[in-house]
């Protein structure tokens, strides 16, 4: 790549990375990606802030870029294998705190990718909360991303 191509790049993914507010929840730090280029289905990572002064709950999400998402997570289903499942009634959201929807953990999941999640391009998902509905973000894919260090399950603070 040429260093115009990489610095468009890096501005486009500055600015898209800027977070997404909607009455009091805050979507930060978002990524989506795909195992591969031909892969059916990729993972949207994400960091929620609840500042609605009440407890909410995360209950669903949609996006153009997948024909079904859920929300997932990773259980151990027998001596540390583990199995990705549906999160079922949602992610709690409590008042003033921060969800960390990350690798190996909790994350929303694009069943069904209508087309593949290049590197560099942005998908648009809705997030729907039970009391603050819905929260439109835009999600740069970043296939390069590496998971933090010690960034293992999901954390509420």
């Amino acid at each position: 790549m040429s260093f115009r191509t990489n610095l468009t790049a890096m501005f486009a993914v500055t600015f898209l990375s800027v977070p997404a507010f909607a009455d009091g929840i805050t979507v930060m730090d978002s990524y989506a990606r795909a195992a591969s280029p031909a892969a059916k289905s990729g993972a949207a990572f994400m960091m929620i802030r609840n500042d609605t002064g009440q407890d909410d709950t995360l209950v669903s999400a949609s996006t153009d870029a997948a024909s079904r998402v859920e929300l997932h997570t990773h259980i151990e289903v027998s001596d540390g294998v583990m199995q990705m499942t549906e999160i079922e009634g949602g992610v709690p959201l409590p008042a003033g705190g921060t969800y960390h929807m990350v690798r190996g953990g909790d994350h929303v999941m694009l069943m069904g990718l209508t087309g593949p999640l290049e590197q560099d391009a942005t998908i648009d998902v809705t997030l729907v909360f039970e009391n603050a509905g819905e929260v439109e973000v835009t999600i740069p894919i970043d296939n390069t991303r590496k998971p933090e260090a010690g960034a293992h399950g999901s954390h509420s603070h």
